[in-house]
């Protein structure tokens, strides 16, 4: 089954969870505020996506840190995304052969079966 990663109320992760809909896919959500981020999940996800690939320097999180905190590292990164789960870039889309769908623009799922 498909695993979507988003947070409820983002838009974009509306529009994905609107698109797997429409073609009648079956997926579950984890929503990275409510059911938060646990480090094997987070690993689980960084083995699939590189880490500058999945923290969102767009939100209002990254915004919000200090300087410091946005000079990271591979490890300073991860306890970064532990610390804000809201920073992982959403949504992400898990396939069932474990690969990893980062974002959603429309069409991004045409082709998924």
């Amino acid at each position: 089954m498909l695993t979507l990663y988003l947070i409820h109320n983002c838009d974009t992760c509306r529009k994905a969870r609107k698109a797997l809909d429409a073609k009648g896919m079956p997926f579950k959500t984890h929503d990275l505020r409510k059911d938060g981020l646990s480090a094997p999940l987070l690993e689980h996800i960084l083995n699939r996506v590189p880490l500058v690939e999945a923290i969102n320097k767009r939100s209002k999180t990254w915004r919000e840190l200090s300087e410091e905190e946005k000079d990271f590292d591979a490890n300073s990164g991860r306890e970064l995304l532990l610390k804000h789960p809201t920073l992982l870039k959403r949504p992400l889309l898990e396939l069932n052969d474990g690969t990893i769908i980062v974002g959603y623009q429309d069409g991004d799922y045409d082709k998924l079966a």
